[in-house]
């Protein structure tokens, strides 16, 4: 009991300085007391516009990213057994990127079609590729949805790239929403995707028992009264979501849902409600720091947080397969 209230706790905490440090750094710093007045809406007017219109929307935007990545990714792990499955393992972003691509390219003044846009890619995506592990008879193994995921990844990035061929104006936007990052957010960005995160983990929150019953088996969670099928569904339909909310402002962010689930493990145990809230907070943290990193380690140049968040991701997933001896059935 002391664990899960002493974890999430520090996390918050830690959570609550990176925040802060990426209000206050930047190209232009700001002191503390700075930072404090223009919170309060004192200080100078340079200060309250560095802080209200570019960093504020950015420190949130990245926080907001990292919980709903984070907590997708525990959706997915949960939802099919496997715990190297992620948005970005599976497709799921690379789908919602796509059909994101194709409305910007085909009706590119229907912006407030892009959640739906995105969660009908993204759902789309993480049925095709269980289907598509399902169909092979690998519901089981380790393997299959990983290796189905990475397939049917390449065909939808090659679909992103054809579009952006075909209207070469895109291109330039393109680069910068598959690398992933948080340069252009605004402040109107953020209440849709904040609504559906909110609402993701909620409802996350209430599948959760059902969801640690399913990592029990198929069968004895449908002898418990689990309507397994339904559930899963469900849960996939609810992580696409929390990705498609991610994607429409932060473009396609990798490896945040498959580290952070991994090391709210570690931290929390396999109890999916604990994982959530350790998970989010976690997501959180990773997304803010490597936000803040890529936009002072290399000043005056500024790299998107997306190439930080792959440079620590694909390392990551090799050390869980390299660990994994029994991995390749």
């Amino acid at each position: 009991m002391k664990r899960r209230i002493l974890v999430p706790a520090v996390l918050g905490l830690l959570l609550a300085a990176a925040c802060f440090a990426g209000l206050a750094l930047g190209s232009a710093r700001l002191g503390a007391g700075q930072v404090w007045a223009a919170l309060r809406g004192g200080g100078s007017d340079t200060a309250r516009l560095i802080l209200y219109s570019l960093r504020l929307p950015r420190v949130l935007g990245a926080a907001l990213a990292g919980a709903g990545l984070a907590a997708a990714g525990v959706l997915l792990q949960s939802a099919t057994g496997n715990d190297l499955c992620s948005p970005s393992t599976v497709g799921v972003n690379a789908g919602a990127g796509l059909a994101v691509m194709t409305l910007l390219c085909l009706a590119p003044q229907a912006h407030g079609l892009l959640p739906a846009a995105a969660f009908g890619g993204a759902l789309a995506t993480t049925l095709i590729v269980l289907g598509v592990s399902i169909g092979a008879g690998g519901h089981s193994s380790r393997t299959t949805v990983v290796l189905a995921g990475v397939a049917v990844s390449a065909l939808l990035n090659a679909g992103i790239s054809f579009f952006s061929q075909l209207y070469p104006d895109v291109l330039g936007s393109y680069a910068a929403f598959s690398a992933g990052g948080f340069s252009g957010v605004q402040a109107a960005d953020l209440p849709v995707p904040a609504a559906m995160v909110a609402a993701g983990l909620a409802l996350a929150r209430v599948l959760a028992p059902r969801l640690n019953l399913l990592s029990l088996g198929d069968e004895l969670a449908r002898s418990l009264g689990v309507r397994v099928q339904a559930l899963r569904l469900g849960t996939l339909a609810l992580a696409s979501a929390l990705c498609a909310a991610v994607v429409t402002y932060a473009g396609l962010l990798g490896f945040v849902g498959l580290m952070a689930p991994h090391i709210a493990r570690r931290l929390a145990g396999s109890d999916v409600r604990a994982l959530l809230g350790t998970g989010a907070l976690l997501g959180a943290l990773l997304v803010v720091l490597a936000d803040l990193a890529a936009r002072t380690l290399f000043t005056p140049a500024e790299l998107p947080a997306g190439i930080l968040l792959a440079a620590l991701g694909a390392p990551f997933f090799l050390i869980l397969l390299l660990r994994r001896r029994t991995f390749y059935d």
